[in-house]
């Protein structure tokens, strides 16, 4: 096997973070899943997030993004540690990217509490994603950003 691929790297990388980030994203808005398109959903977003990562400019935006949408995966899978756990990380890194991205944070986090039942932190994490979206400057991002705190009120 060459060990030198025979297209540019950083550019496939870019590449297959975005295809598998939209591919996946493409299946948490079915409404309705098969078990193969759930681990497929899973692999997608686990795969957008290891090319991220391989990325030279690769920042905690990204990271948080990824952390993001696994977050959201397991939760739709009924995976509440796991949904936990990317939720988490997201939080981690989301420090320095705006309200946008800590609301999202907090949503995800929201969002596997109340997979467990746990009511007490699922209101936390939604108090903290609403107080986050109320300094969203950009319209668009605030309203889908309140839009997914509404679904889970």
């Amino acid at each position: 096997m060459n060990a030198t691929p025979p297209f540019d790297l950083a550019d496939g990388h870019r590449w297959f973070a975005a295809d598998c980030f939209n591919r996946a994203w493409t299946l948490i808005e079915k409404v309705s899943r098969t078990p193969e398109e759930d681990e497929a959903m899973i692999s997608l977003a686990h795969a957008s997030l290891c090319h991220w990562r391989e990325h030279d400019d690769c920042t905690s935006r990204n990271l948080s993004i990824g952390y993001w949408q696994l977050a959201r995966i397991y939760a739709l899978v009924d995976q509440a540690a796991n949904a936990r756990h990317y939720g988490q990380l997201c939080l981690d890194v989301s420090e320095g990217d705006g309200p946008f991205h800590l609301g999202y944070a907090h949503e995800a986090l929201a969002r596997a509490e109340k997979l467990v039942g746990n009511a007490l932190a699922t209101s936390e994490h939604l108090a903290a994603a609403r107080a986050f979206a109320a300094q969203v400057d950009d319209d668009e991002q605030r309203a889908m950003l309140e839009k997914d705190l509404d679904e889970l009120e």
